[in-house]
This record gives C-alpha cells, sequence and structure tokens, in this order.
C-alpha cells in the first residue's frame, strides 16, 4: 500500500512532486494556505524562462531531463507548455557564456554577431559583443504549468498549514517556498537560504518578430544580471536578477522604482520598444541558497524540497520526480 502522502504549498515544486507521486500510484493531498496562482510567492505569472544553458555541465543535464518532463505533462494535459523562440546570452568573450558547457553535454549552439543577431530578432547588442544563440530554449507558459500540473490532483485551497508535525499523513512534503525555512525550523530542520523581492516590468514591442530569451551577465562573474523574455499578455517580460531587498517569507510589497527603471533603461537599449515606459511592474520572491542550488532531503517523515534560488521553475518536472522518490522510499 503507498504511503499517505501531503505535499504544503501549491507553487511550481508542489505541484510538480504532486503529479509525480500521482503517476507512482500515488494519491496526495496539496495544502495551499492562499489560491493556485496567488501573487505572493515565486510561480505566478504567465512566463518564465527555458533553457539549457549553463556554465556546469550537470546542470544541463538536468534541463534536458526536466525538458522531457515539460514535453511529457505537455501530453497528458493537451496544454502547450514549452515556447522555443531560443535564448541569446549577450556576452564580450565566448568564455563569458555557457558554451563550453553546452559542448561538453552536445547540446548545439551558435555565435551570432551583432548584424546577424539584429537581423534575426528584434534585439539590439550592444556594439564589441556578440551572442551566443542555443536554439532549445525560450520560455515556459508559468500559469498553464501550474494549471496542468494540478489536473486531478486534489489541491486543498485556503487551508494553512502551521505546524508540519499536525499534518495527518504518513509522509509531508514541504516545498512552503519562502513560508519553508519558518516551517522547518519548528521540526528541528536548518534550511540555510536567504528570501529576497525582486522586481519585474512589462513593455510592448514595437517589433512583431518571435522574442528568444536574452540575458547578459554581471562582470567577471557567470551569473545573470539583466535578463528578458516573452510575455504573452505584452510582449516582453524583463528583470534584474538577484537584485532585490532581503525580506521575511511572503513579504511581497511593490516594485522597487530603481530597479524598475534600471530595467526600463536596459530594455530601451536592448529591443524595440513600442513605449520606453513599462505598461506593469510587479515582484516575486527567491529563496535562495548560498550556491543557488536545491535542497532535496528527507528527514524522517518530512521530504524538504526547495527548488528555487531564482531558476527552479524550468526545473520542476525533474524536481518532482526526484521529490516523489524521497516521499516514496522504502524504510525511510
Amino acid at each position: 500500500m503507498a504511503p499517505r502522502v501531503a505535499v504544503v504549498g501549491a507553487g511550481i515544486a508542489g505541484l510538480a512532486t504532486a503529479w509525480a507521486l500521482r503517476r507512482r500510484g500515488c494519491d496526495p493531498i496539496v495544502y495551499e494556505q492562499f489560491e493556485l496562482g496567488h501573487t505572493r510567492g515565486s510561480s505566478h505569472g504567465r512566463s518564465r524562462v527555458f533553457r539549457l544553458a549553463y556554465f556546469q555541465p550537470e546542470w544541463v543535464v538536468l534541463a534536458r531531463e526536466a525538458l522531457a518532463g515539460w514535453r511529457l505533462l505537455e501530453r497528458e494535459s493537451g496544454e502547450r507548455l514549452v515556447e522555443q523562440e531560443g535564448l541569446l546570452e549577450i556576452v564580450g568573450h565566448l568564455d563569458q557564456s555557457s558554451a563550453a558547457a553546452l559542448d561538453r553535454v552536445g547540446v548545439p549552439w551558435e555565435r551570432l554577431g551583432r548584424e546577424e543577431v539584429e537581423s534575426r530578432f528584434p534585439v539590439r547588442v550592444p556594439e564589441g559583443m556578440f551572442a551566443v544563440f542555443q536554439p532549445e530554449a525560450g520560455y515556459l507558459r508559468a500559469d498553464r504549468a501550474l494549471a496542468a500540473f494540478a489536473q486531478g490532483i486534489d489541491v486543498r485551497e485556503h487551508e494553512r498549514v502551521e505546524r508540519l508535525r499536525d499534518v495527518d499523513a504518513d509522509v509531508v512534503v514541504c516545498t512552503g517556498g519562502s513560508w519553508a525555512r519558518e516551517l522547518l525550523a519548528e521540526e528541528g530542520i536548518d534550511l540555510p537560504v536567504r528570501v529576497t523581492r525582486e522586481t519585474v516590468a512589462y513593455f510592448r514591442l514595437a517589433d512583431p518578430r518571435p522574442v528568444p530569451s536574452v540575458v547578459t551577465f554581471k562582470p567577471d562573474r557567470h551569473q545573470h544580471d539583466i535578463y528578458a523574455l516573452a510575455d504573452p499578455r505584452h510582449g516582453l517580460k524583463a528583470g534584474t536578477h538577484h537584485a532585490g531587498p532581503e525580506v521575511g517569507g511572503g513579504e511581497t510589497g511593490k516594485p522597487d522604482p530603481a530597479l524598475v527603471r534600471r530595467i526600463a533603461d536596459w530594455s530601451a537599449q536592448a529591443f524595440q520598444l513600442a513605449e520606453v515606459e513599462p505598461v506593469e511592474a510587479e515582484t516575486c520572491l527567491y529563496t535562495t541558497t548560498a550556491d543557488e542550488g536545491f535542497v532535496l532531503e528527507r528527514h524522517g517523515r518530512i521530504v524538504v524540497g526547495s527548488a528555487c534560488s531564482g531558476h527552479g521553475f524550468k526545473f520542476a518536472p525533474a524536481i518532482g520526480e526526484r521529490l516523489a522518490a524521497l516521499a516514496l522510499e522504502p524504510g525511510a
């Protein structure tokens, strides 16, 4: 007999875990303190970057696994979830890009000069720089993905879990996002994460061509700085990566005006915008480990799933599989 499994938190990681559990013959219950797709966490919105491009080959391999999972979810749900318009890494030197890791795993990419980029995409490249283009990338339809994972799952909306020990289940999977640290601390489990409130903005484009995802990098660091991707409603979504203030769990607050200005200035230089001012701005929360990796582990009857760090959405099918395996681990 399969154990009774409860999942606390119906963000992308929690719903992906429930989906994976159901495919293993389990019938999990998912507890969500708000409603599906709420704006107080990390999984809301219309789009998220999908990419295979990482500097570490193991992340490339995991992204490939996740892509296969997304395709399976598309077939099961009948929803189109992955839009592959490609990814442009804007760099000054090849070693600033993910090309070496892509080569090591056997993922194809192209080097595109300024003129070629601008002839193919509604993107401008600064003088002296070029792009590494990876075609198996683009964006995920985030809101559709949440709904697809939730199909057929027993999700208890507006049911807040105060203490994991009080949940009536054999195994409790905690995918509480920015609230997870406090929930786990009550059980004597330390989750070494920090929560930040990040700002994104939306723009209308003057050029009707499809929009690839675009990333720039912090000077002398293999870390994203400003990124952009398609938005199904307005055209373009752009944001800064790990630039927001540290906050408590669930403290969404308002967009930072200085970051909105920085995002707008960059977007006006990088894209052909219909208007230089954003049509909308909002926030989301990052729950980040020191190395931007994920915490996926089991402590007795509690399974910990902290898979965000500002880049976890794309990996949801693979993360769900791992957390489901931990939850059903015999003799744990």
